[in-house]
């Protein structure tokens, strides 16, 4: 059983078989070709650096990414940051993966209530095409635990239905900012813009692609989703058109995905979307995953390519 989490740990603690899962694992050489293992372990609470010098055979031939592993070794302060460094691996069974994925802050129960209202409050016929795609089972159970991306934002579990929800409630305040929206197409298209992530994500030991994620991809999932439920519906052609729009330019380039750009303002506004909350989500996911008690993060963003600043009183009870 877990006893220890990340958020426990503190300089100079010694660790002995504690399971922690495997993450972000390489192989490396030391100048005179010792080979020696860099990554990190995490759990639900966040994750360390850790580092395997002179890495023995037995531990080199079996120790992967998105393993849980029985731990041991001891604390310590390297760059300013904490690291475990490692004296042995051992493969862990039966491990409750609950302890190791993070979760979204959110309760699941709440999320759910609140997308059956985001539904409930389209108009048709809208209410009952976004329903019979995301109420229902199989997608909602997938749709409830998925992460949003494999890392950078919402790479937790119940990170796709996190950020499909700050997403449509966000769509809700710029249908009414700005003039000529459609509000039922906009909300549409934030909840089921991603709903392709349901299949493309595994939940195995970390967040990777499934093989329908590596050879069909989020995209041309949800597209195939709405269209095979439009067709069943009798949806209007017209407005099925525009949705499917909106899902394939949500990526706003070419280059980063998108099969078409965005040429509605329902799309770029979509695309905008997107971006605002990713990169607001992925702003906090790096301060809370940073070991740093400063002002200031210690590692650089994947995402912003710089340290990052926390805002003021972030993390405190009154926050």
């Amino acid at each position: 059983m877990k006893s220890i989490f990340v958020t426990d740990l503190t300089a100079n603690v010694e660790l002995v078989n504690e399971p922690f899962l495997l993450h972000e694992v390489t192989r490396r050489k030391t100048r005179d070709g010792r080979p020696f293992l860099l990554g990190a372990l995490r759990d639900k609470t966040g994750q360390v650096g850790c580092v395997f010098w002179d890495v023995p055979d037995y531990v080199e031939a079996w120790a992967r990414s998105g393993q849980v592993v029985l731990t041991s070794g001891r604390t310590t302060i390297y760059k300013d940051a904490l690291q475990i460094i490692l004296t042995d691996l051992n493969p862990s069974q039966n491990a409750d993966m609950a302890d190791f994925l993070p979760t979204s802050g959110r309760k699941q129960a709440e999320m759910l209530d609140e997308l059956s209202r985001h539904v409930a409050q389209l108009n048709e016929p809208w209410r009952t095409l976004t329903g019979a795609i995301l109420l229902e089972e199989p997608v909602i159970s997938r749709f409830a635990v998925a992460p949003a991306a494999r890392g950078m934002h919402h790479a937790y579990i119940g990170g796709l239905l996190e950020h499909s929800l700050s997403m449509a409630t966000l769509a809700a305040a710029l249908a009414a900012h700005y003039p000529y929206v459609n509000k039922d197409l906009l909300i549409a298209g934030a909840l089921l813009h991603d709903a392709g992530k349901t299949l493309e994500y595994t939940l195995d030991g970390s967040f990777d692609y499934t093989e329908d994620g590596r050879l069909v991809g989020h995209i041309v999932r949800a597209i195939v989703m709405v269209e095979q439920t439009a067709a069943a519906l009798n949806f209007p052609e017209s407005e099925l058109r525009q949705l499917v729009h909106l899902i394939a330019s949500h990526h706003g380039t070419h280059e980063w995905g998108a099969p078409v750009i965005p040429k509605t303002l329902e799309a770029i506004l979509l695309h905008q979307l997107d971006l605002l909350d990713s990169r607001v989500q992925g702003f906090f996911d790096h301060l809370d995953s940073d070991n740093s008690a400063d002002d200031w993060t210690i590692r650089s963003s994947g995402m912003f390519g710089t340290e990052l600043r926390r805002p003021d009183r972030y993390g405190s009870e009154d926050e």
